[in-house]
Formats: structure tokens, C-alpha cells, sequence
């Protein structure tokens, strides 16, 4: 038995292992181009990286029942009108939600941007959104800034996005 059990913790240290490895390579690094989209706009019509072409873009992604993605919506809205006037542009992506959820998270927090719904999870999948909140900032030249999974304090959103204004 004892056997058997090491055994099957191998087989699932390798199978995890490779897991992690393929994330890894699936995962946008600084300096990559940015991943390609063309997904469905919650307030009617589609949403493509192309629109954003030469043009400063911090792709936020979220869901309504993400805590942290709740706990840093206020501060995206004030930063985003902080730094819209310069150049700033933001999609909020919502993750595995219907347009009703995806527009009633933006209307508590009064984001004034453009958002995604990506229902199906697929622009998710090809940014690398194992967890929310994912936060991805693009350059003018439609490079990679900035790539962080996880919650970030108002403080390091600012600084990410002013590395790409």
C-alpha cells in the first residue's frame, strides 16, 4: 500500500509538473505581443485588440464573485479617469458571466470603459487567467508591459500603467 501511494504521488507530482509547465508557456511575459481578440462588448457590438492599435491598453479581468476583483474595482475607476486624458485605455474582461453580471459589476463600481464578456473563457484561456483578478498592460506598440495575476494594490496599478503611457 505504502508503495502504490508513492507511486501515485510521483504520477501526480509529473502530471502537475507538466501542467504548470504548459501554463507557463501560455502565460503573456513582458516584451511578447499581446494575444489577439475578438470578443463580445457588454454594452452591444465586439471588442478587438486591433481597435486598440498605437493606443495605451490595460486589459483587467474579473467576475463579479472574485473578491479580490471587487476589492480593486474602485481604485481601476479612479485610475482610469485619472489617466484617460493621456491616453489611457482600459477593458474590464469578465470571465465566465453573462452580460448581465459583467454590466451590473461595472455599474457598482462606475467603470466608464469598454467591457468584454468572455463567456466562454477563451481570450481568458490565451492570457494565461488560471485565477482572477489577471491584470495586463499593453504597450503603444502592442507589446506586453506589465502581466500579473493576482490582486494589486491601487499604488502598483498606477505604476504599471505609466510605464505604458
Amino acid at each position: 500500500m505504502i508503495r502504490f501511494a508513492r507511486v501515485a504521488l510521483l504520477v501526480s507530482g509529473l502530471i502537475a509538473a507538466s501542467a504548470a509547465s504548459a501554463f507557463a508557456d501560455g502565460v503573456p511575459h513582458a516584451g511578447d505581443v499581446a494575444p489577439s481578440f475578438d470578443v463580445s462588448s457588454a454594452r452591444g457590438g465586439s471588442l478587438k485588440l486591433s481597435d486598440y492599435h498605437g493606443k495605451a491598453l490595460y486589459l483587467n479581468f474579473f467576475a463579479s464573485w472574485c473578491s479580490p476583483c471587487n476589492d480593486e474595482a474602485k481604485s481601476v475607476s479612479v485610475l482610469y479617469k485619472k489617466y484617460h486624458a493621456r491616453g489611457l485605455n482600459i477593458v474590464g474582461v469578465n470571465e465566465y458571466e453573462d452580460k448581465s453580471k459583467a454590466l451590473g459589476f461595472a455599474r457598482q463600481y462606475a467603470w466608464p470603459f469598454a467591457i468584454a464578456v468572455d463567456g466562454d473563457g477563451s481570450v481568458g484561456h490565451n492570457y494565461g487567467t488560471i485565477a482572477l483578478p489577471v491584470h495586463v498592460f499593453i504597450d503603444k506598440t502592442g507589446h506586453v508591459s506589465t502581466y500579473r495575476l493576482g490582486q494589486m494594490e491601487p499604488d502598483e496599478i498606477e505604476a504599471a500603467i505609466k510605464k505604458i503611457l
